[in-house]
């Protein structure tokens, strides 16, 4: 990554990608989350593209922009209007103490590792890649989508009023 084009990049993603990380933690607004929670997974995904990993930009963004943060979006949207605010909680200070304790740990790991670069970059092909995907991996895909959509027809059912269920039951 040499060169003015990369460096601003990767500074103007790193920009985008904080405030919008920073937006999800202060909405109050649920809705409001995960649309900023979107547009810090497309910042994530603009690293990897930075990195030359375009394969996994794209499995970013199809996956977590694609599937979690829409799943996000119907189960807010699902709920009651009453509850998708962000209210205050007892656990601020020890949420901010246990971030405050992951910061320092984030800081003596980077400071304590050894940077040291690759001699040679990686011989994996996507398609060797997509070959133990679809056959190594196969199991654990089909149970991750079984178990995304068994959670949509959960909270599907848990938002449903009394007088939906009695109009299933009479049907």
């Amino acid at each position: 990554m040499e060169g003015f084009g990369p460096a601003f990049a990767f500074w103007m993603l790193s920009l985008i990608t904080l405030v919008a990380a920073g937006g999800v933690m202060v909405s109050r607004n649920l809705l409001h989350a995960v649309l900023f929670l979107i547009v810090t997974f497309v910042g994530v995904a603009g690293f990897f593209v930075l990195l030359s990993a375009e394969f996994l930009a794209m499995a970013q963004i199809i996956i977590y922009v694609g599937a979690i943060a829409v799943l996000v979006l119907f189960a807010i949207l699902l709920t009651p209007r009453a509850s998708r605010d962000n209210g205050e909680t007892k656990m601020a200070a020890p949420a901010a103490l246990l971030a405050a304790a992951l910061g320092a740990v984030t800081v003596f790991v980077i400071h304590d590792t050894n940077w040291d670069r690759a001699t040679e970059s990686p011989n994996l092909a996507v398609s060797a890649l997509g070959e133990a995907l679809l056959n190594t991996w196969v199991l654990p895909f089909e149970l991750a989508s079984v178990l995304l959509t068994a959670s949509l027809v959960g909270a599907i059912m848990l938002v449903r009023s009394p007088e939906e269920e009695a109009e299933d039951v009479l049907k």
